[in-house]
């Protein structure tokens, strides 16, 4: 009787749990927040919608910016967040209104608390009117008082308390900036799949001091003035060939082992552009958008692109599935070769281009001409959170290009 009762108690059980009305969370806008230290969160907003496949879909966004994040896994009151491109993911636990979790980087091992609630509302919180109007551009240093002090460009555009913008420096942009002037705080944030990015200052009509938080690992005092004349090194002066060497040349494997360099005969007699970048790195996403959506315009062109990865993952296995899952969510068509995995130091990637006087940034393009040739070296990328710059950009880029290609039709 014991051993009945016992058997009916399981298939109670069993039948129960099978029956059990699945978790949902609620369809809308939600607000997500990241711990960036113990006293500052770094906030932003997203839409939740379903497919009609039924599969949960994200819609983030950053100023101008809408990032479609399609990979949702749920079991139970659990749920995977991956991050499209990038390797980053939040995972957590759920209820039908909050989401409870961290974003995590594995190869980086960074974990940063992440939660959302449902409901729309603002990025930031507005507790006063704008005392001031930061619009214009900023003289910047960031890292202030410290060996590693470096330049950037602040350029902003405020409506009432809110401001949109970002801070562009030698190696590149950080992207679409969203915030308020609160009073006379500024407050600007972005998080776009693995950049983690907050800004806090103080501002008054012509400085702004603050900090810098990127992810939870590291905090950057910054300082600013007004400067409408500043500029930045031109990017076309700052990498260029050592002296004893005329030529750029690699020898990587693609992600299917074979070896590929500069003398095979796929770029014989070609234009071609050398792409130093990573697949972690936003700014060479900007890039690679711009290269792919380039090629799709000009399918007779007679150029060839190639990309070097120099990637953090930990793994040779895990560099190449990143490089792979680039290739497919953003329709690389040219090889993506892996120069480097475990570290993206720059100095260990110098160590693998020696001809090169270092390796700035990520991403930086070599142009070649013809006669295999190097004509020009471009640092960093101004991607299109950058607006003029990013135009002048695109113009510079064609000029060069149609320059290099007539070269190469009087060359025959």
């Amino acid at each position: 009787m014991r051993r009945i009762w016992y058997l009916y108690l399981l298939v109670l059980i069993l039948f129960s749990s099978c029956n059990e009305e699945k978790k949902e969370l609620t369809i809308g806008d939600w607000w997500a927040k990241m711990d960036v230290s113990p006293s500052e969160v770094l906030p932003f907003n997203f839409k939740l919608s379903k497919t009609d496949e039924a599969e949960y879909s994200i819609e983030m966004y950053n100023s101008d910016e809408v990032i479609t994040v399609d990979e949702i896994e749920v079991k139970n009151d659990s749920i995977r967040i991956q991050m499209p491109v990038f390797e980053g993911y939040i995972v957590g636990t759920f209820t039908e209104n909050e989401i409870k979790g961290d974003f995590i980087k594995e190869s980086l091992d960074r974990v940063v608390p992440f939660s959302a609630v449902y409901g729309k509302r603002d990025r930031f919180k507005i507790h006063a009117p704008a005392q001031i109007n930061i619009s214009g551009v900023w003289e910047t240093y960031f890292d202030v008082n410290t060996e590693d002090e470096y330049p950037a460009k602040g350029i902003f555009a405020q409506n009432g308390n809110t401001v949109r913008g970002t801070f562009r420096t030698k190696t590149g942009d950080y992207r679409y900036l969203d915030g308020v002037v609160d009073g006379d705080t500024l407050k600007l944030s972005t998080f776009d799949g693995t950049h983690v990015f907050m800004f806090k200052a103080q501002a008054t009509d012509s400085t702004l001091l603050g900090y810098f938080y990127s992810g939870n690992h590291s905090v950057e005092k910054f300082i600013a003035k007004r400067n409408d004349a500043f500029e930045l090194p031109d990017a076309n002066t700052l990498t260029f060939l050592k002296e004893g060497y005329d030529h750029f040349d690699f020898s990587f494997p693609d992600i299917t082992g074979n070896t590929m360099s500069l003398s095979d005969a796929r770029f014989k007699d070609k234009v071609v552009l050398v792409q130093i970048m990573g697949t972690w790195c936003p700014n060479c996403l900007d890039e690679t958008k711009f290269y792919v959506d380039f090629l799709k315009k000009n399918p007779d062109l007679d150029i060839e692109f190639v990309a070097l990865a120099f990637e953090y993952a930990k793994t040779q296995e895990k560099a190449l599935e990143g490089i792979a899952r680039l290739k497919k969510r953003v329709g690389v068509e040219y090889p993506i070769l892996l120069a480097q995995y475990g570290t993206s130091n720059k100095q260990k990637a110098n160590e693998k281009l020696p001809m090169l006087n270092h390796v700035l940034s990520y991403p930086t393009t070599i142009y070649i001409d013809k006669k295999g040739e190097v004509q020009k070296i471009h640092t960093g990328f101004n991607g299109p959170a950058t607006g003029e710059k990013y135009e002048e950009f695109k113009k510079e880029f064609n000029e060069t290009i149609n320059q290099l290609s007539q070269e190469e039709i009087e060359a025959k």
